[in-house]
């Protein structure tokens, strides 16, 4: 029997089974279409063999990253929620997916990444608080720039952190595609009919995010609230297809490792790896010690410091 196409991902919290939007994009595409999938989910992108997540390992590619990539691959390996849809249907699934991009995802990542309130409040403590130490010093700094420039390439030279305007333009266009997809979805069960698709897939994994997560300041969940059929949407496909999957396990509690947990085997080598974040870790805080400088290392000659030295001597002997 061939080996199982193995994915990687953040792990879960808030009642979702993973708490990235790629990540949950993927998961819920496999749900969908019924692919296969080991699933890892992990707090350390250092354990993903491609060092970014979702990650999805396979026995003739390789290892493949990007959601796009990721369907696009179970696809070409029959698994394809998309099947049964019509031409026009599949012309409108890009053009909705590109609409999620251009005017909800923007949003979304000011929300957890650029809102002050949020970022300092919960974005940067629940990762930090996941991530192993002391990883936890770097990785979410990284992130955030990552974030940071997925943002300004969507929305452009012209996008600043500190424009009021752009914001406020930000969010007015999310709640717009927002009540969009309420009037897409209509009553119906999801965007095409009664199966679900790889519309569905995105749509759901930006709107769940938005729905479940408890933030200081959660403007698009306020407006998503007022949309009784977007809700009870993202409610049923976690009820359907996660229903055991929602890690509501307190985050910093001790894990036992055991016989059975499912990353037990995922390192030949973890040791290696853990002592090799570790040195790396440390050297990387050393330089950021010394180049911020927080830390200086001075150099006295030790000519100078013997002569200072028999002036003082000098002078406290003229003293007596």
């Amino acid at each position: 029997m061939a080996a199982p196409m193995e994915l990687y991902c953040w792990k879960g919290d808030w009642g979702l089974p993973t708490v990235d939007v790629d990540c949950l994009t993927v998961l819920t595409y496999a749900k969908f279409s019924g692919a296969p999938l080991k699933v890892h989910k992990i707090s350390n992108p250092w354990r993903s063999p491609s060092g970014q997540m979702p990650a999805l390992k396979t026995q003739d590619e390789g290892v493949i990253f990007q959601n796009t990539k990721i369907i696009n691959y179970l696809r070409k390996q029959k698994y394809n929620a998309d099947y049964d849809l019509s031409a026009k249907q599949g012309a409108d699934t890009l053009a909705f997916i590109s609409l999620l991009e251009e005017k909800l995802l923007p949003a979304l990542i000011h929300t957890f990444w650029v809102d002050a309130k949020n970022y300092v409040e919960h974005t940067r403590k629940w990762y930090a608080e996941l991530i192993p130490f002391p990883l936890n010093f770097f990785i979410p700094n990284q992130i955030h720039k990552s974030a940071l420039e997925r943002l300004q390439l969507i929305r452009g030279e012209s996008w600043a952190e500190e424009d009021d305007a752009l914001e406020k333009q930000l969010y007015a266009d999310a709640q717009e595609c927002i009540s969009l997809l309420s009037q897409l979805l209509g009553t119906k069960k999801f965007f095409f009919g009664d199966s679900p698709a790889s519309l569905d897939a995105h749509i759901f994994s930006h709107l769940a995010l938005i729905l479940n997560t408890k933030l200081p300041s959660n403007r698009l969940q306020q407006h998503l609230k007022t949309l009784n059929n977007l809700c009870q949407y993202c409610n049923s496909i976690l009820n359907i297809y996660f229903e055991r999957e929602g890690d509501s396990i307190p985050r910093v509690a001790p894990k036992t490792p055991t016989a059975e947990t499912p990353d037990s085997d995922e390192e030949p080598h973890k040791r290696r790896n853990q002592i090799l974040s570790v040195a790396v870790a440390l050297l990387a805080m050393v330089g950021y010690a010394l180049l911020t400088g927080i830390v200086s290392i001075q150099h006295v000659a030790s000519d100078s410091a013997l002569e200072r030295r028999l002036t003082v001597d000098d002078n406290e002997e003229d003293e007596e």
